[in-house]
């Protein structure tokens, strides 16, 4: 819950309100005047030294403080109505905030939720896609959430149709923690097929809001809620979308917040794949083909949760090599028994077994013996 008192959330309420104030102006408001209050009462001169304030909205600001009886008893009526439906408010300065979320361009000033944060979820990869999946598609988010979710890892995704139901159910049947974004007031569950799945993702994760209470999901939420998802993961994988689809945007978000973006590979011709091929191609994606691969590019960043589980790429053999690889155990195996096992000479042994030694595959003991790591 915000440490914010009434004043103080109304004060946000009202300027939040003003056409044209999102989340960047409003910083670049706050970094002038210091205080919400001093931002109210700012004369109309001083606000239009503020770059990227217009005679327009420096009037808007000005007058907006006529609003303030019927702004304060909206915040009344929203901490009310939230506390009924056992949810919160958190705002940019609050220590429950996402500190990964701050990190972008322009994070949401204030959030409204269910359910409870961790600190486990700074280690969270979304999963989002088309909300009209193949079979190739649903079999592909349930393999990959799957196998994140048993590292442990928070999945995020957006509680809509398709790929992001799936994405979800898959988490909360691997008893992992998942967040849903959404693009309407917490009391407007949309898809309303997916009442069920919200209540439980509440139960044992978190759903996250940038709208208040009543606000009902038009289509122009959404590309504000995609830069949501992405900017509260480490990275996304789009699974499949078309080139217009939502997901595009997530990842488009995702690269502008310089977070990793990944994309599973699908059929030419398939229009649910053209997405995600478009931006393999064009090299905005990382070209994954299972959960390895996504743990590996985010190594670094993922140790705090998932410590030396992190699987090792593996490295090229070429044929000599694999046949070498082939004739070795753990236990240590003589050189001389090496090369007549594989059929090789002893020194066309030695150069492969060094070659193996510097890829970190296989030891050499004393005596010429070697064995797999």
């Amino acid at each position: 819950m915000t440490k914010l008192n009434i004043e103080q959330l109304t004060d946000l309420f009202l300027l939040l309100s003003v056409e044209g104030i999102g989340p960047a102006k409003f910083r670049s408001l706050l970094s002038k005047f210091k205080t919400t209050e001093n931002i109210l009462s700012a004369s109309y001169d001083s606000l239009l030294e503020i770059e990227g304030i217009s005679t327009n909205l420096a009037n808007r600001v000005c007058q907006i403080n006529r609003n303030r009886k019927a702004t304060n008893d909206i915040v009344l009526k929203q901490l009310d109505k939230l506390e009924k439906l056992g949810c919160h408010i958190v705002t940019v300065w609050d220590n429950e905030y996402p500190p990964i979320l701050k990190k972008i361009y322009d994070p949401p000033i204030i959030l409204f939720y269910k359910g409870n944060f961790s600190e486990s979820d700074n280690y969270s990869i979304a999963v989002v896609g088309t909300r009209q999946p193949t079979n190739y598609g649903k079999l592909q988010t349930e393999r990959l959430v799957n196998d994140l979710a048993s590292q442990k890892i928070t999945i995020v995704s957006g509680l809509a149709r398709g790929i992001d139901t799936i994405a979800h159910i898959t988490s909360l049947k691997n008893n992992s923690r998942t967040i849903a974004v959404i693009g309407s007031g917490l009391d407007v569950i949309y898809p309303p097929e997916n009442r069920k799945l919200f209540n439980e993702i509440s139960e044992h994760g978190i759903v996250i809001s940038e709208y208040s209470l009543g606000t009902k999901p038009d289509a122009v939420n959404f590309p504000k809620r995609n830069r949501i998802i992405s900017g509260i993961s480490l990275g996304t994988i789009i699974i499949e979308t078309g080139v217009t689809g939502g997901a595009m945007q997530t990842a488009a978000y995702a690269l502008d917040q310089n977070r990793e973006v990944f994309a599973i590979p699908g059929n030419l011709g398939v229009k649910q794949s053209e997405g995600t091929n478009l931006k393999i191609q064009r090299g905005e994606a990382k070209l994954i083909r299972s959960y390895e691969d996504v743990l590996i590019e985010l190594e670094l960043k993922l140790k705090p949760v998932i410590g030396k589980n992190i699987p090792q790429p593996q490295a090229s053999l070429n044929l000599f090599e694999e046949k070498i690889i082939a004739s070795l155990t753990n236990e240590p195996i003589q050189i001389d028994k090496i090369a007549s096992i594989t059929n090789l000479s002893t020194s066309d042994c030695l150069v492969h077994l060094l070659s193996l030694e510097f890829k970190g595959i296989v030891k050499q003991l004393p005596g010429k013996l070697f064995a797999i790591l």
